[in-house]
Parts: C-alpha cells; sequence; structure tokens
C-alpha cells in the first residue's frame, strides 16, 4: 500500500481557523458534561454505587460511539448532496449532540442519563467523522502535521473551556455546552468549500453493505492495523487515567474542592501542551518523520500517569498534568497527521477514519470495565494508574510497526 498524497494546493489560514473552531466545540461538547457534568448527575442519582453507574453510563455512551463512527463515516463517503459530503453531516451531527446535551439536563435516572448520554454521543462522533475527513480530502501530506497541530489545540482549548463552563455555570450546563458545539461548527459549514461528489465517484451505501462498515482487513494493509492497535491502547490507557479523575481528587487526594482542583489540573495540562502541539506537528512536517515523535510522546505520557500512582498527593498532581501536557501535545498532532498517511483507499476515507474512532469509542467501554475492579479490588488508585502507564508504553512501541511512514 501506497501512501494517498491528496491534494497539492495548500490550505489557507481561515480555513484552518475554522476547522479548529469546529473541533473547540466538538470538545467542549465531549469533556464538559464527562469530566464534572455526568459524574456530578450520577453521584447525586447513584450515591455510593456511583463508580460503577458512572462505568455502566459511560461506557454504553461509548458503546454507541463505536457504531457510530464507521457509520456515519461511510455514510459521508457516499453523500452526494449539494451541501457537501462532510459538511452534510457535521451539521446533522452538531444539531443532534445539542439536542442529547439539552435532554440531559433533566435526567433523574440511570435509563434516562444512558439514553440521553447515547443520543448526544451520536451526534458528536457524526460531526467528529465530517470534520476528521475533510483534513485529508482539502489538505497536502506536509501540511497535515500543522493542521493537526492547531486541531490538537483547539481540543485542548475545548478541555479548558468545558469544564471552566460547567464549574461556572450554576444551571444549563449541558444546554450551553449543547449551543456552543452549533454555533462553533456553523461558520466552517457555512464559509469553508465543501464540493459535491458526483454520483459515479461516491461508495454506495445500504443497509445490505452495513457490515462493510466495519471491515478491513489487517493483511492487506498492516500499517492501518498497527495504526489502529497503537491508537486504541494509548487511548485505553486515557480512558481509564479520565474516567475517575475527579473522584481521585476527592477520594485519594483528599483535595477540599474536588472541582476547582480538576479545573486547575486542566490548565496546567493545556498550558504544557500548547508549548508542543503545534510546534510538535510543524517539525514533523519539515522532517517528514512522524513515528519517533508518537513514540517519544507516548514514553513521556506513561511517565506522567506513573508519577500519579507514585506521588499520589496534590502537587504530585501538578507535576504529572504539566508531564502529560507535553506529551500529548506531540502526540495529539503527529499522531492524527501519521494517520492520514495510512489510510488504505481516499474513496473511503471517512469509513476508514470512522474505523480509526473506534480506536478511540472502544476503550471508553474497556476502560470502565478494567478500571473499576482495579480502582476497588486490586489495589486502588495506585495501581491503575501503574497499569495506564503499562498500556501507554505498549501502544508507544507497537508505532514501529509501521513500515510505510517514517
Amino acid at each position: 500500500m501506497t501512501a494517498y498524497a491528496g491534494p497539492a494546493e495548500r490550505v489557507g489560514g481561515r480555513w484552518i481557523a475554522l476547522l479548529a473552531l469546529a473541533n473547540l466545540g466538538l470538545w467542549v461538547g465531549y469533556y464538559g458534561p464527562l469530566q464534572v457534568l455526568l459524574p456530578n448527575q450520577v453521584e447525586d442519582v447513584a450515591g455510593a454505587d456511583k463508580t460503577t453507574v458512572l462505568g455502566v453510563v459511560t461506557g454504553v455512551g461509548a458503546l454507541v460511539a463505536v457504531v457510530t463512527g464507521p457509520v456515519a463515516g461511510a455514510l459521508s463517503d457516499a453523500t452526494t448532496a449539494r451541501t457537501g459530503r462532510r459538511h452534510t453531516w457535521t451539521a446533522i451531527g452538531a444539531v443532534t449532540g445539542l439536542a442529547g446535551l439539552a435532554l440531559l439536563a433533566g435526567q433523574r435516572t440511570v435509563l434516562g442519563l444512558a439514553l440521553c448520554w447515547c443520543l448526544a454521543q451520536a451526534g458528536l462522533n457524526m460531526l467528529q467523522a465530517g470534520i476528521t475527513a475533510i483534513v485529508p480530502d482539502r489538505t497536502p501530506v506536509r501540511q497535515r502535521g500543522l493542521v493537526s497541530g492547531w486541531v490538537g489545540l483547539a481540543q485542548s482549548f475545548g478541555v479548558v473551556l468545558g469544564v471552566v463552563l460547567v464549574t461556572s455555570v450554576v444551571t444549563g450546563g449541558y444546554l450551553l455546552t449543547g449551543v456552543l458545539v452549533v454555533l462553533t461548527a456553523v461558520p466552517f459549514v457555512l464559509f469553508t468549500r465543501d464540493p459535491a461528489v458526483p454520483p459515479e465517484l461516491a461508495p454506495r451505501f445500504s443497509l445490505r453493505s452495513l457490515p462493510a462498515a466495519f471491515r478491513f482487513r489487517p493483511r492487506e494493509a498492516p500499517d492501518f492495523a498497527w495504526a489502529w492497535a497503537t491508537r486504541f491502547l494509548v487511548q485505553l490507557g486515557n480512558a481509564m487515567a479520565t474516567l475517575y479523575l475527579l473522584y481521585f481528587l476527592r477520594d485519594r487526594v483528599h483535595h477540599p474542592d474536588a472541582e476547582q482542583g480538576l479545573l486547575v489540573l486542566v490548565l496546567v495540562n493545556t498550558a504544557a501542551t500548547l508549548l508542543t502541539v503545534v510546534a510538535g506537528g510543524v517539525v514533523s512536517d519539515r522532517s517528514g518523520r512522524r513515528k519517533p515523535s508518537v513514540i517519544l510522546s507516548g514514553y513521556v505520557m506513561a511517565g506522567a500517569t506513573a508519577l500519579l500512582a507514585l506521588w499520589p498527593t496534590w502537587p504530585g498532581a501538578l507535576v504529572a498534568a504539566a508531564v502529560l501536557g507535553l506529551g500529548f501535545g506531540v502526540y495529539l498532532s503527529v499522531d492524527q497527521a501519521l494517520i492520514t498517511q495510512v489510510l488504505p483507499q481516499a474513496r473511503d476515507r471517512a469509513r476508514d477514519l470512522g474505523i480509526i474512532n473506534i480506536a478511540n469509542s472502544a476503550p471508553q467501554v474497556l476502560g470502565p470495565a478494567l478500571a473499576f475492579p482495579i480502582v476497588s479490588y486490586l489495589g486502588g488508585y495506585p495501581a491503575l494508574y501503574l497499569a495506564v502507564s503499562a498500556v501507554t508504553v505498549l501502544g508507544s512501541v507497537l508505532v514501529t510497526r509501521i513500515r510505510s511512514v517514517p
């Protein structure tokens, strides 16, 4: 397999800025609820069973994301509407995400929380399918590290903004995040080009072809398979580490105000990410080498989570957040650029990126299943964060198996 070179014309600063804005809203929609609103709501509903119930609710939502990503990607590839194959699903996803988030606010049962979080996850993953696939559609390989860096920067700011919004707003946090998702997606849809694809060039999609949205052959595209495996392991570590972070601060570190403590950690992490996220992508563009940066960033992130296990104090958490940000910044930009270079076929790139998104979403299902017994029965939070470190190192090592990208 040879990497698809993509378009030759570079995208401009305005296009990158609007794409970054759409990603900012997307990650506010993901992390505002996931880091603060949903854990607190689950604690109100479930009480002492909060860790189990939070794992179930987020796990079911992640399972919906696993299904939605590839299906939305395949639908996007097959869409020939005048509104554009990517922009159409970006708009549908943003509105669906708003609906799910708005409905979450009024839920007082575990079933209601799970169903509305699933709806929000479905919408946000449709949106993500559109704004992720348009990068290789429009961006040449030599510029993808830069673009991925700015997207990663927007993701980091989205996490901060999401946590700030939901910790500062007494009521209406879910609705506010949902509205922000829509408002940040609209400018990209309205003011950037997404030309319609001629029907004869678009793959066909039907219910009969639905299983194909989830199928890829590792022997025919080994580098794509290895990229999937490495992303899965790193995201598994991330899912295990972040799910109980609020509870970690409250129950292990004994922070007097866990929500404010979480906000401080997010700010420290983001400040460190800013130092490396764009620079890491630019350096990999200029050198043409992606793998060394991805591997090194994985080792740095593993070291940060090991710090949480060995130094479970407030100063230790601050240092870990800073170290994690330095590694995560490079990982965000360079790993995404690497993945766009190992996609098997250009005509199915949204579907293939949807399959890659399974490596982001499936850990949200498996992570709680692994994290809960570790925290409850196998050593508590120190054991959890050591396990996260080991999983992240393994994901970094497997990057060496990718052959077509230096």
